[in-house]
Order: C-alpha cells, then sequence, then structure tokens
C-alpha cells in the first residue's frame, strides 16, 4: 500500500494538469489490472480522464439491487512542482506529501479493497471502482459520471480522508462557486475624473451586500475570497472581478440564496456599472437519509471488526458524496485512512489506518445483504 501511495503522491495531478491526473490514473489502472480487473477509461477533454473498475457479484439474486460504488478522485489542490518539492516521506509513522491524504490514500485504499475481492470473491453484487479526475474544482466534467453511475447504485463508499477524530462523514454542506465581472468606465482620476464609472466602487458594494446574506444560524456563509480589477492607479476602474463561494445545509436553501445573490449582481449601485455572473462549479450538500443512516450503522460495526470506533460528523466542506446523495443514492463520506490539514503543505496521513480502514470498508460491503441492502 504504502508503495502504491509513494508512486501516486510524487506525480503532480493538480485539478488543471490532466496530464499528471492521468499519470496517477496510469499508475492505478495497471495496479487493477494486474489482479484481473476490468478497467474502462472514459475520456474527459480537459480534465482527467474518469476510471471505471469493475467486479462481477458472486450472488446472483443479490445483484438486482443495483452496483456497489468505490468512489475517489486523483486530483490535487497544489501547482505544478509541489511534487518535486515536497516528495512522499514518513516520519514516525505519519506521511506526507501532496494529496497524500485528500485522496490518494483512500485511492490507493480502493484499489486494495478491489483486488482483495477479485481475488477471493464473496462480494454481494457487482464493485464498481470509480476514479475521477476533477473534484477540487467542482467536477465540471466529472459530476456526469458520477451520476449516472449512482443511479444505478445500490450504495456509495467514497473514500475521502477519515477525519482526524477517526471518524467518518454523515453530512456535508452544498457549495456553488461563482465569479462576477462589472464593467464601468475609464477615465483620468485627475484631470476627468467626474466622467468615469467605478467598477472598483461597484464592486465594494456588492461585496458588502453579498456578505450580508451570511446567515451563521443556518449555517448558510458567503465569501468573495477573489477579486480584482482596474487598469492603473490613476485611472477610474473600467472593471473589476470578484469571485463568491455560498455554502449552505438545506438544500431548500439554495434557491433562495441564490435569487438574492442574481439581484445583488443585477442591481447598479454605481449608476452606469453593469455585471455578469457566472457559476463556476458546484456540489449538493450530503444529507443522512434514512437508508444513508443504516450504511452508516453498518459500517460502524464493521469498523469495530476491525479494530477501532468511529461515529459520524459534519463538516462544511463539499465533495462528489453529494452528487451521489443528490440523486437518492445511500451514500457514506469519508471512509478512507484518516489524515488531516488537508490543502496545505502540512497535509498528513496516519499510515497505521490504512490496514483497519481498507478492512472496514470490505467487511461493510460483506454486509449489505444482511443491512437490507
Amino acid at each position: 500500500m504504502i508503495d502504491l501511495l509513494r508512486e501516486m503522491v510524487d506525480i503532480d495531478s493538480g485539478s488543471y494538469n490532466k496530464r499528471g491526473i492521468d499519470a496517477v490514473g496510469g499508475v492505478i489502472r495497471r495496479f487493477l489490472e494486474s489482479h484481473g480487473l476490468t478497467v474502462q477509461v472514459l475520456p474527459q477533454s480537459r480534465h482527467g480522464d474518469c476510471l471505471r473498475a469493475t467486479i462481477a457479484g458472486q450472488d446472483a439474486a443479490g445483484n438486482a439491487g443495483g452496483r456497489i460504488i468505490l468512489m475517489g478522485h486523483r486530483d490535487t489542490v497544489f501547482p505544478d512542482g509541489e511534487a518535486a518539492r515536497r516528495p512522499f516521506t514518513i516520519r514516525d509513522g505519519v506521511a506526507y506529501g501532496p494529496g497524500v491524504a485528500d485522496m490518494k490514500a483512500g485511492l490507493v485504499m480502493n484499489c486494495f479493497v478491489l483486488a482483495a475481492f477479485a481475488k477471493f470473491g464473496g462480494a454481494p453484487a457487482p464493485l464498481v471502482g470509480l476514479f475521477t479526475g476533477d473534484e477540487e474544482i467542482g467536477s465540471p466534467e466529472g459530476r456526469a459520471v458520477i451520476e449516472a453511475e449512482a443511479r444505478s447504485a445500490r450504495v456509495v463508499f467514497n473514500s475521502e480522508p477519515g477525519r482526524v477524530s477517526g471518524n467518518v462523514v454523515t453530512g456535508r454542506k452544498g457549495g456553488v462557486f461563482m465569479a462576477f465581472r462589472i464593467t464601468g468606465k475609464a477615465a483620468h482620476s485627475g484631470g476627468n475624473f467626474a466622467s468615469g464609472i467605478s467598477a472598483i466602487e461597484e464592486l465594494a458594494r456588492k461585496v458588502q451586500a453579498i456578505h450580508a446574506l451570511t446567515d451563521l444560524d443556518r449555517g448558510i456563509t458567503l465569501n468573495v475570497g477573489l477579486v480584482s480589477g482596474g487598469q492603473s492607479v490613476n485611472t477610474v476602474a473600467p472593471w473589476a472581478e470578484g469571485q463568491i463561494d455560498l455554502r449552505y445545509v438545506d438544500p431548500s436553501d439554495r434557491a433562495d440564496i441564490m435569487a438574492r445573490i442574481n439581484q445583488i449582481i443585477g442591481r447598479s449601485y454605481v449608476p452606469g456599472t453593469r455585471a455578469e455572473l457566472q457559476v463556476k462549479g458546484e456540489f449538493l450538500p450530503l444529507t443522512q437519509t434514512p437508508a444513508a443512516k443504516r450504511l452508516f450503522e453498518l459500517y460502524v460495526n464493521a469498523a469495530v471488526a476491525s479494530g477501532f470506533h468511529t461515529d459520524g460528523e459534519f463538516t462544511g466542506g463539499c465533495a462528489d458524496s453529494g452528487f451521489t446523495a443528490g440523486v437518492g443514492t445511500p451514500t457514506l463520506c469519508a471512509v478512507g485512512p484518516v489524515g488531516g490539514n488537508a490543502h496545505t503543505p502540512e497535509e498528513f496521513l496516519q499510515v497505521d489506518t490504512m490496514v483497519p480502514r481498507a478492512q472496514a470498508c470490505a467487511r461493510a460491503i460483506l454486509g449489505l445483504h444482511a443491512a437490507g441492502f
């Protein structure tokens, strides 16, 4: 497992590095095919290709309920060159490197669970390993593949990293990532100030209005995290841009908040400005249905049998598990090995959790039929 993880971590695979993401896919494909799995490549034009590895189920009577999905993404948030600057290392039982926990360790776990079922049999239904390539930017291409696969599945295990607490994730916020551009009118800020229309002033007023939509009691947050604009310090700004991060808990809140954002973008606080809004990416919330709760309880028991205790946890972070839950498939997230500090140079993985978390996932799969799935 460590050898496979090292090989993956030492490949740059930022979300816009298609070649690197596909190189990680090549590592996965060679491993799985060497263990007798069939691996299908689903080409994607802009981001990493999706891989779909399959194993036939042993129990013909159980196949009617759909496939069992093990899911994970190969892209990271890190720039090219990061793997060379911070190659895979282990110190005192803790592994470090770009994407080591989020989520290349989960990919390794899925590979070994699939290989074990391919070698020993026992899967109660067909298994599918789905390895996508653009989760960190909202899965603009991968979402359609994920949702199509989930619609015919009985359950989904998403191998995002287990929480530092050892818990799995039973709920996540939804997220919408947007960009807006404002057009004003340039003018010399000393000699012809009154003829200008400041896009930056308009942006400042829109940012205040957008941030005012935050409602912490309802779990709704708005953050304009990036801004840019202007031509020069002595020119009234002819353009400005901002990027918005919206997070929410209740699926019914999305339409209301998006309508308010559109009203703010459509309003000209500074007369003469105009603005356009574009949705760049989106995640659906992960909510725990009664079926998902039964899946969680099955996993908790499988964890105990594998030597550790876990509980459910809610997080404000988004993941592809929201898409599978959104089409109605019972989904459990963060069943991967335990790690933390994702998206930072301090990202780490607890190496001794790799085998027990793989065992728990396998035991949960073996228990699906008895649990009513």
